[in-house]
């Protein structure tokens, strides 16, 4: 990568460690001297960016439980967030931050870690449903019908902004052009495939599954993740009720109690909501005949955990699981978010079989050196593109 006079990254929020983080840590490997411009920022909590130079405003003064309540505030902060000393700014958007202050001359280049903030377009719908918000349900519904249009715009003018966009999925990358009218380059996200990989490395992924006690392989499904009502996680135990299948169920979230009740009085569905990092949860990718992904998702950090285990993925033929899903190869898709789709695919999967070793392959393409790569050139595109529009 070659060197920039003065670069900084801004980020919507830095109060815990997960996928969204994990490319800005990348990021900032790639830029190690370049400051991080955050609304809230937690060290303890954010471990990865402890030591970092990380630059706060008169947001931070606020718990960063209250972050969801807070999308004005923060198009307030962001809007007059003046980068305009930086030649290159990078923006890894979840939302608002989209909308910094930067000079004309300078390189604004925003990567976009889902669709157009979904609560203001594509997922308005469900979110009016159920918001996540528990018992202020009611409050949330009516701040998000009263606020929604003033939002929106804002979000639209915000998208603007920067020179150029970045979609981690060709997905968002569509709903970038529906719903902001503009281009966008994709890169996806990294995920840490060689660490998934070697710590399934003490099962040879081309001998007979076996589960976590050690036992002959079992007609086991899996899903993980945050137990919201958007990820659909019912369908998975529905389906799995109906065809008698074993499924276990990893997380936890606003939706569990509601899960738990589904699934009282069939013993084929198993709760985990907490396990004990990233070995253990790989043990349960091995002892899988399948994760299911039933979500409309920008992407999927967590279905390609489960590949490079050389665990195959039954998905929802939509979002960004197309981008890498390969049918008959590496999994299955299913053409419509219901149970009954569901339900026959996983009865097609059991006539079906997969090579692990090939699976797992499949899932090194979104390691943390191609997406560095990739994302690098891009950046590099971005700028000779910008250089080129002002001689």
């Amino acid at each position: 990568m070659k060197k920039y006079d003065k670069v900084a990254i801004v980020c919507d929020w830095l109060t815990e460690i997960g996928g969204a983080e994990r490319v800005l840590k990348a990021v900032c490997e790639i830029f190690p001297d370049a400051p991080i411009y955050t609304s809230q920022y937690r060290p303890k909590r954010a471990v990865w960016f402890r030591g970092h130079d990380v630059r706060t405003g008169w947001l931070n003064i606020f718990p960063a439980g209250l972050r969801r309540f807070m999308p004005f505030f923060r198009n307030l902060y962001f809007g007059h967030l003046d980068l305009s000393k930086y030649d290159l700014v990078i923006s890894i958007a979840n939302a608002e931050v989209k909308g910094v202050k930067t000079r004309s001359d300078a390189v604004h280049i925003s990567y976009l870690q889902g669709p157009p903030t979904q609560y203001y377009w594509g997922l308005y719908d469900q979110y009016l449903k159920n918001p996540g918000f528990g018992a202020l349900n009611f409050l949330a519904r009516w701040g998000l019908k009263l606020l929604v249009k003033p939002l929106r715009k804002t979000d639209y003018k915000f998208a603007q902004k920067p020179d150029f966009l970045i979609a981690n999925s060709d997905y968002v990358k569509d709903e970038i052009k529906k719903y902001y009218g503009r281009d966008a380059a994709t890169v996806h996200p990294n995920v840490d495939v060689e660490r998934i990989r070697e710590l399934a490395g003490g099962l040879n992924l081309d001998s007979a599954r076996l589960s976590k006690d050690g036992e002959k392989e079992r007609n086991i499904f899996l899903i993980a993740g945050r137990q919201v009502s958007w990820k659909r996680v019912d369908l998975a135990i529905v389906a799995c009720i109906k065809t008698g299948d074993e499924l276990l169920v990893i997380g936890d979230g606003p939706e569990h109690k509601n899960l738990v009740k589904l699934a009282r009085g069939h013993d084929n569905i198993k709760f985990l909501p907490k396990y004990n990092g990233a070995a253990e949860i790989v043990q349960y990718f091995r002892s899988a005949r399948a994760f299911l992904f039933p979500s409309l998702e920008p992407f999927g950090i967590t279905p390609i955990e489960a590949l490079a285990t050389g665990t195959p993925v039954i998905a929802l033929k939509r979002g960004g699981a197309l981008d890498f899903i390969q049918d008959g190869k590496n999994g299955v898709f299913f053409d419509e978010q219901n149970v009954d789709s569901l339900v026959a695919v996983i009865k097609k999967f059991g006539k079906m079989k997969f090579d692990s070793a090939k699976i797992s392959m499949t899932a090194r393409e979104f390691s943390e050196q191609n997406f560095k790569e990739n994302f690098s050139k891009t950046i590099e595109k971005c700028v000779d593109k910008k250089g080129r529009s002002h001689e």
